[in-house]
Formats: C-alpha cells, sequence, structure tokens
C-alpha cells in the first residue's frame, strides 16, 4: 500500500489511495482542505488542525489518517465495533489488526500507527484484499 503524506504546519495528512471508497466525508466536510480539483487535493492549513482531525476520524474505510505537529495521532475507540453495511462490507472500528494469509499485517510494528478504522470487502471479490474496493457486488451500491 502506499500513503503519501500531506505535511501542514500543525497537522500532517496522510492518504492511502487504494483504500479510499469514495464516501466524500472529507470533501463535504472541509472542501478548502480537500478539493479533489486542486493540486495538492489536500491541503491542511487550511482549516484548523483540530477541525482537520475531526474530518479525518470520519473517514470510512481509514485511508486518510491524521498527525499532529506534537505526534498526536488518532485513537481507538473504547470498544471495538464491526458493522455490515447493507451492501455486505464490514465496517470496522477499533484497536485493530488486520492480517493477510501471508502473515503480514498493518498497525503492529514497522512504526505505524495502530490502526483505527476500516472498511473490509465482505463479498471476496476485491482486488485490495482485505480491504473493500468497490470491485464486488459489496461495493457496487
Amino acid at each position: 500500500m502506499t500513503r503519501k503524506a500531506y505535511p501542514g504546519h500543525l497537522v500532517t495528512v496522510s492518504f492511502d489511495g487504494a483504500r479510499c471508497l469514495h464516501a466524500a466525508a472529507c470533501v463535504r466536510g472541509l472542501p478548502q482542505v480537500f478539493d479533489t480539483e486542486r493540486r495538492p487535493w489536500i491541503q491542511p492549513d487550511a482549516a484548523p488542525a483540530d477541525e482537520v482531525a475531526e474530518v479525518v476520524r470520519r473517514c470510512p474505510s481509514g485511508a486518510l489518517r491524521y498527525e499532529l505537529v506534537d505526534g498526536t495521532v488518532e485513537l481507538p475507540p473504547a470498544a471495538t465495533s464491526i458493522e455490515r453495511t447493507p451492501d455486505g462490507r464490514l465496517v470496522m472500528r477499533g484497536d485493530l489488526r488486520i492480517r493477510w494469509t501471508d502473515g503480514e499485517s498493518e498497525g503492529d510494528g514497522g512504526g505505524e500507527a495502530v490502526e483505527v478504522r476500516a472498511t473490509l470487502c465482505g463479498c471476496g471479490r476485491s482486488g485490495n484484499q482485505p480491504y473493500c474496493d468497490h470491485a464486488g457486488p459489496c461495493g457496487a451500491a
């Protein structure tokens, strides 16, 4: 997975395009920060850092992450939740360790932040397993 960082003075936002489900929660939440018509499309300094962090936390797939200048990152909720959406995707929130069949994992080593949000494929057709990429019926909605 390729995660690109967009540094600002008080907050850095990172984005993994392979995880993005184009829910547009970021664009609707802070269009002055997240504008797909502009390059770079993420401009973290265009709003207060706390507002940027709040909108990033709305990203259902975990494609967006943030880190404040003091090192603060998103913490997982106290309880882990898994919700199956009507179209079959699995929306997860919590202190997550997502493992692939080859034994790799995200969030438990290599200096990566703890994974706190993910939308997983529920139909098995995603080309970005275990994440949903809209390839099958669970992403067709």
